[in-house]
C-alpha cells in the first residue's frame, strides 16, 4: 500500500497510576517503532528489547524502583492529609515521530480520571491546561509544573533531541549501537514520566480542599 510509505517511525510510553485510598498502582509500557520495548508491572521494571547493556540496565531498573516507592509515599502522605474518598487515575502518554521528509514530532499528553487534563507544548517547554473550562485543580498542576524550568528544559530536550534522535538511529539501520549510546533512552522516558507525575500528585492536595 503507498499510504505506508508516508507512515513515521514512532517512539511511544504510556504509564499509568492509580491512586485508591492512599495507595499507588503503576504499569505501563514502552513501544520503538511498534516493537514492544519496555513493561512497567507495579515496582518490576522489564527491558523486553537489549537496549541497553545488563549492568546499565540494572542501575537504571534501580533508579525506577526507587522513585516508585518514593512516590507512594508521597501520595500516602497526601492522602492523610486531605483524604479522597474516590479513585484518582493518571495517564502519561508521550513520544516522538519522525517522519520519511525528516520532520518529526514530538508529544506528551496527561489525562486525570479519563478526560485530557494537561498537555507539555514542546517548541517553547511550557505546560497547558487541557481540563474543560476553568478548573481550579489543572491550573494549580499547572502553575506548579512551571516552576520547574530545568524540568521542563530536560523534558523539551529529551522529547526533541533524545527522543528523535533514537529514530533517526532506527532509520539509518543503527538503531541498536545508537540505542547503546544513548543510556537515558527508555528509562529516562520513565524517569522523566513519573518525576513530573510526582510534581503534579499537588493536585491531590488540590482537590477536595483550595489550591
Amino acid at each position: 500500500c503507498p499510504a505506508s510509505l508516508a507512515a513515521p517511525l514512532a517512539f511511544t510510553m504510556l504509564q499509568r497510576t492509580r491512586v485508591s485510598k492512599g495507595s499507588s498502582v503503576f504499569w505501563g509500557n514502552a513501544s520503538l517503532d511498534g516493537q514492544l520495548s519496555h513493561l512497567l508491572e507495579g515496582l518490576n521494571v522489564t527491558q523486553v528489547l537489549p537496549l541497553e547493556p545488563p549492568d546499565a540496565w540494572a542501575r537504571r531498573k534501580q533508579d525506577v524502583i526507587t522513585y516508585l516507592l518514593y512516590f507512594g509515599q508521597l501520595v500516602k502522605f497526601f492522602s492523610k492529609e486531605r483524604p479522597i474518598n474516590y479513585t484518582q487515575s493518571l495517564c502519561c502518554r508521550l513520544g516522538c515521530r519522525l517522519f520519511p521528509n525528516g520532520t518529526a514530532h514530538s508529544f506528551y499528553e496527561v489525562t486525570l480520571n479519563g478526560t485530557a487534563f494537561l498537555s507539555f507544548h514542546v517548541p517553547n517547554a511550557t505546560w497547558e491546561r487541557r481540563w474543560p473550562g476553568e478548573d481550579p485543580v489543572a491550573a494549580f498542576a499547572e502553575r506548579e509544573l512551571m516552576k520547574y524550568p530545568k524540568t521542563t528544559r530536560d523534558l523539551q530536550h529529551f522529547l526533541n533531541t533524545t527522543c528523535v534522535g533514537i529514530l533517526r538511529a532506527q532509520s539509518a539501520g543503527t538503531g541498536k549501537q545508537s540505542s547503546r549510546s544513548h543510556t537515558l533512552l527508555v528509562l529516562g522516558l520513565i524517569l522523566g514520566t513519573l518525576a513530573l507525575l510526582g510534581m503534579a500528585v499537588g493536585i491531590f492536595l488540590c482537590t477536595g480542599g483550595s489550591c
